[in-house]
């Protein structure tokens, strides 16, 4: 089996055109704006970087055969992690082009699953933030519904991500990988 690590992972990252909106949320609620740039986990972890050239040919492979599609960004959602914690994301419409993206990319590097164990399986989301608290939470995702107008976004490619370790861990798009490119 190959190495997987943290330090990469395979997403989507929506357009730049789109990204101010969301970002103005991360500013003020996800302690992880700094390390990832906007982005829905596919495949997480993922390989060494040294192995991208390797495994480039199978991700192709894997993506020729999924057709560009469009998603909405309109609701936001929740996961609760532990008694008090909370991470709020905003959840892709619809969801099931990116569950058959992720399944094809899982496919092509089956050890690389860790995305698709939950109980419900794969959830595809794009975090904006984390909280504590249910009162908090429920009053952000108000406030948050209140002032969102929806972003819709074409997927036609997917990026390999890679970050060092600290201090510089911020992530970098190595490559992307289009889609239906048959």
């Amino acid at each position: 089996m190959n190495a997987k690590t943290h330090e990469t992972a395979v997403v989507v990252i929506p357009p730049e055109a789109c990204w101010e909106p969301i970002q103005a949320i991360r500013r003020q609620h996800d302690r992880h704006l700094e390390r990832w740039m906007p982005h829905i986990t596919l495949v997480y972890p993922f390989r060494l970087r040294s192995e991208f050239d390797a495994v480039a040919p199978q991700l192709r492979m894997a993506c020729a055969v999924v057709e560009p599609f469009e998603v909405c960004l309109a609701e936001f959602r929740e996961f609760r992690h532990g008694r008090d914690s909370y991470t709020v994301w905003l959840a892709p419409q619809p969801p099931a082009a990116l569950v058959r993206l992720q399944a094809a990319l899982q496919s092509a590097v089956p050890d690389c699953d860790d995305t698709a164990r939950y109980a419900a399986g794969f959830n595809p989301h794009l975090s904006v933030g984390q909280v504590r608290g249910r009162d908090f939470l429920t009053r952000l995702k108000s406030e948050l519904a209140e002032r969102w107008s929806p972003l819709t976004f074409t997927v036609n490619e997917v990026c390999l991500i890679w970050r060092s370790p600290p201090p510089d861990d911020v992530f970098r798009v190595d490559r992307a990988v289009p889609l239906g490119d048959l």
